[in-house]
């Protein structure tokens, strides 16, 4: 037996038990004829006391950092205890040791304030996950699967593994490709999902599936997407989009209270795309803060309620008068910004990442007065009347942006961020969820976005999606070609609704779904709005199409980014944390050094040929 008890195990109560710990040095101290060894394993520490007889035996065959111990001793009460760790109050004045294996001098310290770069860690992974922060965050992503999958069982979810070597099917990424020997010149592709299989195991009766399953994606990477991630893969029979929000909205508080301890007792809000968009500037915002955007020029997206307050920027300043769209936020308690915080702001906003030529600012004195940086152009009696428009308070700092409508809302929505986390709005410890409907079912390609060609409709979802009920009449109706490409919002088609929904925690879209098409014709409908004529769809997704004349059930589902929920949960930034192996900023995994090189006997095998450029 390598160990009695664990070395995050041992208490007060087991005083005077012998005991065998095995597991790593974290340090050794030496004092005179004693010596003081802080052992490691999964599940804490705990302090050895090697005597003066022992320690003789140490001076000859000396412990290193990470050298594998074995120790029996005595557990005694500790003098000086150490309140910090759960094992403080004891420590094992050791009769035997052992030696298990040694260790070469670590490349970085193993503790949470580690000397480590982060190129370095992710090529000693190994060696990075033995630290307590990593430990932490492994431990957060299981609870979370545990809670995630108690709650489904008990819902009545069906656990079903589906195909990772399936067909390439267009699903707004690249595929991963991988050659079949045995079927020379053709190619499986790695699932970005397993859409087209959860919708068939609803046709085969299976009307409550989940998975937590890898999914794979060849995309360019940043701090919240991998190339290989993992998602909460949930699909249901004979279910409206009501259904599918209250089953989900329990799953997320399940975890909540199960995970973090939180009682979310609260009715999770509900956000139109159009409200979204209008109020925050992106669909899934932070709804933590405030300081919703207010337009002052009429938008692309116009939202149903928005009064017509143009008139209220009407003047001699060109900045505005010729700009597509202007837009201004109002800062709390930040009227008293000196001209460097102003200037900061402005050089903020000119940074590459947020695009814009400049910022105006009107600051709403504590006395009732006004000041802006353009003055000149704009009575005081004008300057009031945009405070009120934006819902600016005295002490007050109203932003503005101008210039394009798409660049000037993303950027005022990246300022929105920016402010409330400079005014410590965005609380980590804060959880804030939101329900986003009633997104459009088609963007319009004026460019060619994904190899399709410009000027055609592409899925905002996926092409399963099916419209609002109301709106299936007009995808049966009309036909999809646009005459005049400027003109493409007047078609029918930019009306239509998706029937689909995001789930936002904390301005990150942590779980998108939809109910789906169901019907053979509606959906032959979408898949020739996308461009596709018959022959191709049959080749893509006929088995899919078939299925359907076999009495398929209505059904829809969700995907939850297990990955992000889990860093969000865990106050990280990037999902890499939450990850056991992953991947670098380039896709590679600089411990295995993959992706690599294969040899010629492989490529002849496979009948491939490199044509490098």
């Amino acid at each position: 037996m390598y160990r009695t008890h664990t070395c995050g195990e041992l208490r007060i109560e087991n005083k005077n038990e012998t005991v065998t710990l095995a597991g790593w040095v974290q340090t050794v101290r030496k004092f005179g004829a004693i010596t003081f060894v802080d052992i490691r394993d999964r599940y804490g520490i705990t302090q050895l006391l090697f005597g003066e007889e022992l320690n003789k035996q140490l001076d000859e065959n000396p412990l290193g950092r990470e050298f594998v111990l074995q120790a029996t001793g005595i557990v005694n009460e500790r003098s000086n205890k150490n309140k910090n760790i759960a094992t403080g109050d004891v420590e094992i004045n050791i009769q035997s040791f052992k030696i298990l294996n040694k260790s070469e001098v670590p490349p970085f310290t193993i503790q949470d304030d580690t000397d480590g770069g982060d190129d370095l860690r992710m090529k000693y992974r190994f060696l990075d996950l033995r630290r307590n922060a990593v430990k932490r965050n492994l431990e957060l992503r299981y609870a979370v699967n545990r809670s995630a999958r108690n709650y489904l069982h008990e819902n009545n979810f069906m656990d079903i593994e589906t195909p990772f070597l399936i067909k390439s099917t267009p699903e707004g990424a690249r595929d991963f490709v991988v050659p079949s020997r045995m079927n020379a010149g053709q190619f499986y592709a790695l699932p970005q999902s397993p859409q087209t299989f959860k919708q068939l195991l609803m046709v085969s009766g299976y009307d409550r599936y989940y998975q937590i399953v890898k999914c794979f994606r060849d995309e360019d990477l940043r701090a919240d997407r991998q190339p290989e991630f993992t998602q909460i893969d949930c699909e249901m029979s004979f279910v409206e989009q009501e259904d599918i929000l209250n089953m989900f909205e329990g799953l997320i508080k399940r975890i909540f209270k199960d995970v973090k301890g939180i009682d979310y007792t609260e009715k999770v809000e509900r956000m139109s795309w159009e409200e979204a968009m209008w109020q925050y500037g992106n669909d899934k915002p932070d709804i933590r803060f405030g300081m919703k955007i207010c337009n002052l020029k009429f938008p692309q997206y116009i939202f149903p309620t928005k009064e017509n307050i143009s008139s209220l920027i009407e003047s001699e300043f060109a900045v505005f008068n010729d700009a597509e769209t202007v837009v201004a936020i109002a800062v709390p308690g930040c009227s008293e910004y000196s001209r460097k915080q102003t200037d900061e702001l402005i050089e903020w906003v000119k940074r590459p990442q947020i695009g814009m030529k400049g910022l105006a600012f009107i600051k709403c004195n504590n006395d009732g007065t006004y000041k802006s940086s353009f003055d000149k152009f704009f009575t005081e009696e004008k300057l009031k009347a945009i405070a009120t428009a934006a819902h600016a308070q005295q002490g007050d700092l109203i932003l503005i942006l101008a210039g394009t409508e798409e660049r000037t809302r993303k950027a005022m929505s990246e300022l929105r961020l920016e402010m409330g986390k400079r005014l410590g709005l965005r609380k980590e410890n804060e959880f804030k969820l939101l329900w986003v409907l009633d997104f459009p079912l088609f963007e319009f390609a004026l460019e060619d976005q994904d190899g399709g060609g410009a000027g055609r409709w592409v899925a905002r979802h996926h092409p399963f999606t099916s419209p609002k009920p109301s709106d299936i009449h007009i995808m049966i109706n009309n036909n999809p070609k646009v005459e005049d490409l400027d003109k493409y919002l007047e078609h029918p088609y930019a009306n239509i609704k998706a029937n689909a929904y995001d789930m936002v925690l904390n301005g990150n879209e942590i779980g998108g779904g939809s109910i789906r098409i169901f019907q053979r014709e509606l959906q032959e409908k979408m898949f020739a709005a996308l461009g596709m004529d018959k022959e191709e769809y049959q080749h893509k997704f006929g088995f899919l199409l078939g299925a359907f004349e076999y009495g398929a059930p209505p059904h829809g589902g969700i995907a939850f980014g297990f990955d992000r929920l889990c860093s969000i949960l865990g106050g990280s930034e990037s999902i890499r944390d939450f990850i056991a192996f992953p991947k670098n900023n380039s896709g590679r995994d600089v411990m295995l050094d993959a992706p690599s090189e294969i040899n010629t006997k492989q490529f002849d095998e496979l009948q491939i040929k490199l044509n490098l450029k």
